[in-house]
């Protein structure tokens, strides 16, 4: 009785054809291939905004330790002195160290900055370099190297 019931309404019991179910199916693919390389780039974009600004904050305490001990890390000390004393040093060093860390950064692509002292770019002072997404000097667009003295630039 159910089911005379069902047809006098005018239902159809038997649920979605298999095309219905295929257009469904293509009209998500279709919308997923136009948002998911903009939601990627927007991802990329944000990583090498923050290397960014994780260089900043690198120059901030490189400033504050130089101005405390009179000259910047050398490259072998690196840039861990902002967060240890350098071994052998006996100087004015900042209680707690100058970054609010207990290691030193790795670049949003998990590889470690690059910090030279005195630089190549600014001998009087030192180069931070972020070698981007494929993690090696030099590169175009999201692999392009992330440098202290192109900062404005990228």
């Amino acid at each position: 009785m159910l089911k005379l019931s069902m047809k006098r309404a005018g239902v159809d019991a038997q649920g979605f054809t298999l095309i219905e179910l295929m257009v469904v199916v293509a009209i998500i693919a279709i919308l997923a291939s136009i948002v998911a390389p903009r939601m990627v780039q927007r991802a990329e974009t944000a990583k090498r905004a923050a290397a960014r600004a994780q260089i900043m904050n690198f120059k901030t305490a490189l400033t504050t330790f130089h101005m405390d001990t009179g000259n910047y890390p050398t490259t072998a000390q690196g840039l861990k002195a902002l967060i240890q004393r350098p071994t052998g040093y006996d100087g004015k060093y900042q209680a707690g160290g100058y970054l609010d860390s207990d290691a030193v950064p790795l670049d949003r692509w998990r590889n470690p900055y690059v910090y030279i002292c005195p630089g190549i770019h600014d001998p009087s002072g030192y180069d931070i370099e972020s070698y981007g997404k494929d993690g090696r000097g030099g590169g175009e667009g999201d692999d392009k190297d992330i440098e202290s003295w192109h900062l404005q630039e990228d």
